[in-house]
């Protein structure tokens, strides 16, 4: 009997995941704000490349861009910023890249990442 509630929770569990991971693209606009003084959505590079079209890109593939040597060593292998990979990367940039120039600490609420994610993904909320 104790089995049922644990059964039911982690049923409900599942069924809300794909919910959280789902994000507004809207909200994502808001939280993109945090990395604006560096990006931009535009195809214009600042003090770090553009974001447009990031989500299905290989990592350090922006030609005019000059990536530190941690980075260039990061994407070795093909690496494409998948949503996943994006996700895991704005947890802490700097863990998953060690030696980036990017000193942003990152995002700590999953729901701002999906947000985000979206954002960059969907051109028509920008």
């Amino acid at each position: 009997m104790k089995k049922l509630p644990a059964l039911a929770a982690g049923i409900l569990c599942l069924a809300v995941g794909p919910a959280l991971a789902d994000g507004d693209a809207v909200a994502g606009k808001a939280v993109f704000r945090k990395c604006a003084p560096c990006h931009s959505v535009e195809p214009v590079n600042r003090v770090g490349p553009t974001l447009a079209g990031v989500v299905g890109r290989p990592v350090a593939s922006v030609g005019d861009y000059g990536y530190t040597a941690a980075m260039t060593a990061f994407s070795e292998g093909g690496k494409v910023w998948s949503e996943a990979l994006i996700a895991e990367y704005l947890l802490s940039p700097r863990a998953m890249v060690p030696g980036t120039r990017m000193t942003f600490a990152g995002l700590r609420k999953q729901q701002d990442i999906a947000d985000l994610i979206a954002y960059l993904k969907a051109p028509a909320t920008r």
